[in-house]
């Protein structure tokens, strides 16, 4: 061990392993959810900019999380689709650092924007008197920053653990972007500080923002069934399902990809590779769906843009 001393300069990343002769083709479906999720989300930004009545913390912080979800995305996306299409699959190693930092810090700050959001239907729901003092639009950019300072702070850390290593055997990763605990396999030293960091900063995170949901959610739960009426109780919890849909978006994929990375070393490397895609692009392509068909703000003036749009195109026959 004492002999490796030198890390590589560059790692190998993977498409889908098996399928090397259908990359090209499947590159095509990865790019229209790609352009579904970039579309998508630059709507949900431009209406509640554009939209004053929008203007209200729960909006805002769907506006935070589409602004998330665009970053992540667009973060790995690209090289992805360099892989399939162009077989370039070498990524520096200075390169791969930045990728995994932004990884997993964007996947921290969606993760305390959902608990924000839980937040807000919790108050919404149980203390609506209280909602407009408790959170008004000063509180939500707070709340904004504060997310960002704490997926930064916490998950800075993984690269510069992973500059420690020494590299001096394979340099192929199993995924098509770059993860901390992909890389860290590599290593040809003790990656016990790793482990422990890592698995740290995901249940300080992850794990305590889901448990926070989930009490958040048993709380209004309870409002809710002690509504006199089935109409209020069902008003009551229709403002909640959109956000437990992005919940459950969010945390499925991110608790399967860590099972499987932990104990699934004996599955087939295309269920780890097709687990982290699904990790990665499902929250920005499904977000902007669920809110937009759900939010009738949203889903409103989407229809109204595009019956504009229709309207200039295709003028009504003599003027009408």
């Amino acid at each position: 061990m004492s002999a490796c001393n030198f890390t590589h300069t560059t790692f190998v990343l993977i498409g889908i392993p098996g399928l090397e002769e259908a990359h090209f083709w499947i590159g095509f479906p990865l790019l229209s959810m790609y352009a579904v999720a970039v579309f998508g989300n630059c709507i949900v930004v431009f209406i509640v900019r554009m939209e004053r009545s929008l203007h209200v913390p729960m909006y805002l912080f769907l506006c935070m999380l589409a602004a998330i979800d665009l970053a992540l995305s667009t973060a790995t996306m690209p090289k992805i689709l360099a892989l399939l299409w162009f077989d370039s699959r070498e990524i520096t190693f200075d390169a791969c650092m930045t990728q995994m930092f932004f990884i997993h810090a964007l996947s921290a700050v969606e993760s305390t924007i959902l608990l924000a959001m839980a937040f807000d239907r919790y108050i919404a729901i149980c203390h609506p008197l209280r909602h407009a003092a408790v959170l008004n639009n000063r509180v939500t950019a707070q709340i904004g920053m504060v997310a960002v300072a704490r997926g930064s702070l916490f998950f800075i850390p993984l690269p510069l653990l992973i500059k420690r290593l020494a590299f001096c055997q394979s340099n192929v990763l199993s995924h098509s972007y770059c993860v901390h605990q992909d890389v860290m396999k590599l290593a040809y030293a003790d990656t016990l500080p790793n482990v422990v960091y890592g698995l740290t900063a995901i249940l300080v995170v992850m794990g305590v923002d889901a448990l926070f949901i989930s009490l958040s959610y048993f709380l209004i739960l309870r409002t809710v069934l002690q509504l006199p009426s089935k109409s209020e109780r069902a008003k009551a919890f229709g403002t909640c399902v959109s956000h437990i849909g992005v919940v459950l978006a969010f945390y499925v994929p991110l608790i399967g990809l860590s099972v499987v990375h932990r104990f699934g070393n004996s599955l087939d490397p295309t269920v780890h590779v097709l687990m982290g895609d699904v990790y990665l692009l499902l929250p920005p392509v499904i977000n902007p769906i669920i809110y937009g068909v759900k939010t009738k703000q949203i889903r409103t003036r989407v229809l109204a843009v595009f019956k504009i749009s229709c309207d200039k195109d295709f003028p009504a026959v003599g003027g009408r």
